[in-house]
């Protein structure tokens, strides 16, 4: 855990137009880098056909903040999921994750997150997490190429809730270029040892969320109201030798005056992860 660098995700950071300005506000808040949003709303969907000039314009914002773009959060498959019944649906998942490669490429981008969810709004049937690894192996293939990693997150629901299920998923895919992501609210929200979850990924995990949660309760609940154990997950994330960043989700709603909720948030997990260093310091 030295020198642990923090990220934000795009959606917790104020509403404001332009590049530059959001960055600046991640880089004053302490954060090192951001997550970036391609869900299903259209503003957001068309940044995958961004114009070589309008990729330009992010990485100038983000070589003059000093915070990059450093992940892709792919969310858009909850339109278009990969292990979709519909094979045009699947072929549009498969040309979703394909250009998100190639935006990953141009903005600087190492990773791309991809939702645990085999078909979300679908009724899941007995092909269902076939087509979903079918349809991610198919991506893969530009990925690795293009040296662009992908990491599946551990989601609520009923398909990925767990990194057991996720690493199940990586070992039938078994490409270096597939690791695990986990969401440790959502383990928490599941009912599940997230300490425990996070030792079975061991080495094999590509990035963090953090987030508080309760049961049933997957979003907005304010860090340490929640019941993530998290002095205990960073011991567990020191134990397996993790050392990459750790992205801090929060949504702010629109909210213009977001910015001093962020940075508490940092420094309130920051404490906690002095909480765990103290901890295994005393232990030994």
């Amino acid at each position: 855990m030295r020198n642990a660098r923090f990220g934000i995700y795009e959606k917790a950071l104020p509403p404001l137009s332009g590049w530059s300005k959001k960055l600046d506000i991640a880089a004053r808040a302490g954060y090192a880098f951001v997550e970036l949003s391609v869900d299903d709303d259209p503003r957001r969907l068309d940044r995958l056909k961004w114009t070589a000039d309008q990729r330009a314009v992010l990485r100038d914002a983000s070589a003059y903040s000093g915070v990059r773009v450093q992940t892709i959060v792919l969310s858009a498959h909850r339109k278009y999921p990969l292990g979709s019944r519909d094979p045009a649906t699947g072929k549009r998942a498969v040309e979703l994750l394909v250009q998100a490669v190639d935006l990953a490429v141009d903005i600087g981008a190492r990773t791309i997150q991809i939702a645990g969810y085999y078909a979300y709004d679908e009724e899941r049937d007995a092909g269902t997490r076939d087509r979903f690894i079918t349809n991610l192996s198919r991506g893969l293939e530009p990925a690795s190429q293009a040296n662009v990693m992908l990491g599946l997150e551990t989601m609520d629901g009923e398909n990925v809730t767990s990194v057991e299920s996720a690493m199940q998923i990586i070992s039938e895919v078994n490409s270096p270029w597939l690791q695990v992501y986990p969401d440790v609210g959502n383990l928490a929200a599941n009912g599940l040892d997230v300490s425990e979850e996070l030792r079975l990924g061991a080495g094999r995990i590509v990035g963090v969320h953090l987030k508080d949660t309760r049961p049933g309760e997957y979003r907005r609940v304010p860090f340490g109201e929640g019941i993530v154990p998290f002095s205990e997950v960073f011991q567990a994330l020191n134990e397996t030798g993790y050392q990459g960043g750790y992205l801090v989700e929060m949504w702010n709603d629109g909210a213009l005056d977001a910015f001093d909720t962020i940075i508490n948030a940092r420094v309130w997990l920051e404490a906690q992860m002095s909480e765990a260093k103290e901890v295994k310091t005393n232990a030994a």
